[in-house]
């Protein structure tokens, strides 16, 4: 056995060795020739402005203003970036400052998870705010690259078709999109597929549950918007775990919990970000709106996919076939299919019935693109099987491209 798993075997050959690397060549190839399309794609969007006086707007200055504070004074504290204007480079105009004082001295803390600004505080503090978004189209290249590995080596994909794929849909809208635009989807989405790779796994070692663990606390730290896809990840790392391992997952897990709400109390004065922004003085859990229809809102299921101005479809014709490969994916029962299923709806739920508006101030598809590389995947193994549908695609990321470009 020892000779066939090559671990450690002194008996494995030579010839072998170079078998499995040249076995391994197409997919590395696919994985950097993708990742390499989606950064250039997505840096040609960094100067765009995003409205008239600013190349960033809505919540993306509040990001980069926190990336820029914690760069220079290593703190959450962008009062003195407010009254210096430290953000006149991106945003010309006066800044919507989204806060409240939290104490005497006017401590001022922007109302969005510190995990992004963590992030992008290296590159903002060495190159500005163009390097901070040239840092996330390198996160959405690192993105896209590990959705054709999720492909190829989880679900059988060939190399050259997932790589085709992935980046039709990497370079068009809403995924180029959020290669640039400063919010924590591209992130988020990262964290996803880094959980799948570990969660399908022929065996799930400590190694794999490190790597889940650490995606299902990070996701949280992005945004709370996540911490159902979260949890929906954290019950398939516990399927799939021996008892004696699920005492260890959950008690780290509980922990990573608690200092979670401890910080957060402690630092936003709220068991969320949201208790230190001026729109919420009433109640921090007024971010999910007053009195919300939630029947209403219910349209947003069908409406997330083909709304005229903020449906996937409208930008990038190719998300027509998630449904169609969604269910072929079902119904050749795919490696762990049911989580698949449970984490797209868990994201789609979100944007549906928790997310304030899907008509907002930023790119459309935003509340989706965490869960959009399992789609992509789905899509992935459709095209693999069927030449229309790789040809679809192609074709549909033409006008994708064209119209993101315009």
């Amino acid at each position: 056995m020892a000779s066939l798993t090559g671990r450690g075997s002194p008996e494995v050959s030579a010839p072998t060795k170079m078998s499995d690397v040249r076995d391994v060549r197409p997919l590395v190839i696919a994985a950097l020739v993708t990742g390499l399309v989606t950064f250039a794609v997505g840096v040609l969007a960094i100067d765009a402005r995003a409205t008239y006086g600013a190349r960033v707007t809505a919540d993306e200055p509040q990001y980069l203003t926190t990336a820029l504070s914690l760069a220079e004074d290593f703190d959450l504290d962008i009062s003195d970036e407010i009254e210096e204007r430290a953000f006149l480079p991106y945003h010309e105009i006066n800044l919507n400052q989204q806060t409240i004082p939290l104490n005497d001295s006017g401590q001022r803390i922007s109302p969005h998870d510190p995990l992004l600004p963590l992030l992008l505080a290296a590159p903002m503090g060495l190159g500005g705010w163009q390097a901070a978004k040239a840092g996330l189209a390198f996160i959405a290249a690192l993105t896209a690259a590990g959705t054709v590995a999720l492909a190829v080596r989880r679900y059988g994909v060939r190399p050259g078709i997932a790589g085709l794929v992935v980046s039709a849909f990497f370079v068009s809208p809403p995924m180029t999109a959020y290669a640039t635009q400063v919010y924590p989807e591209m992130p988020a989405a990262a964290c996803v597929v880094l959980a799948f790779w570990a969660l399908t796994a022929p065996t799930l070692r400590r190694r794999e549950q490190a790597t889940i663990i650490f995606a299902v606390v990070a996701l949280p730290w992005l945004a709370v918007k996540y911490a159902p896809v979260a949890a929906v990840l954290t019950l398939g790392m516990l399927w799939r775990s021996s008892r004696r391992e699920r005492w260890w997952q959950v008690g780290i897990l509980t922990l990573a919990g608690i200092i979670y709400l401890v910080v957060h109390r402690r630092i936003y004065g709220g068991w969320t970000v949201y208790a230190s922004g001026d729109h919420f003085i009433d109640g921090e859990f007024l971010v999910v709106g007053n009195n919300p229809n939630y029947v209403g809102r219910t349209r947003r299921l069908i409406g997330l996919l083909v709304d005229r101005g903020f449906g996937l479809i409208a930008w990038m014709p190719g998300f027509v076939l998630a449904l169609p490969a969604l269910a072929w994916f079902v119904a050749r029962r795919s490696r762990m299919w049911p989580l698949v299923v449970a984490t797209i709806a868990a994201g789609w739920a979100t944007a549906t019935w928790v997310a304030l508006t899907m008509h907002g101030w930023w790119w459309p598809g935003r509340q989706v693109v965490v869960i959009l590389p399992l789609v992509i995947v789905a899509v992935a193994m459709l095209a693999d099987r069927l030449s229309t549908v790789l040809a679809a695609t192609l074709a549909s990321a033409l006008i994708a491209v064209f119209a993101w470009m315009w």
